[in-house]
């Protein structure tokens, strides 16, 4: 949903396709809620991965890890988990089930379209 200009119109019209009672799912990266894992998040994000990136790949993987943790960062800035779940169930879904993965870093969700 990250890469997406308005992540509800695209909920609504995958789970209009979907017939019903059909399941969709997500997985994506998310911001630890934990402090101390945030902080390591942030550094890791910020840091680890743009010099991991520049070793391994050279420039254009530096710029992949400068990217990927302000991307992730101002995504849920914009659009908190709580409201992802509220953008799921208006689109339709039912059953709509969080899981937080990797400390925090990590998220999948799922549900269900409504009529099944």
């Amino acid at each position: 949903m990250r890469y997406v200009a308005d992540p509800a119109a695209t909920l609504q019209e995958l789970f209009r396709v979907v017939r019903p009672g059909g399941a969709i799912a997500n997985l994506e990266f998310l911001v630890p809620g934990n402090p101390v894992w945030k902080a390591a998040w942030v550094g890791y994000t910020r840091a680890v991965l743009p010099a991991a990136g520049l070793v391994t790949g050279g420039r254009e993987w530096a710029e992949v890890g400068r990217f990927l943790g302000p991307s992730i960062s101002e995504h849920y800035r914009r659009y908190p988990l709580d409201w992802t779940v509220g953008a799921w169930k208006a689109a339709g879904a039912e059953d709509v089930t969080v899981r937080r993965m990797s400390l925090g870093g990590g998220l999948v969700m799922w549900g269900r379209k409504a009529g099944g």
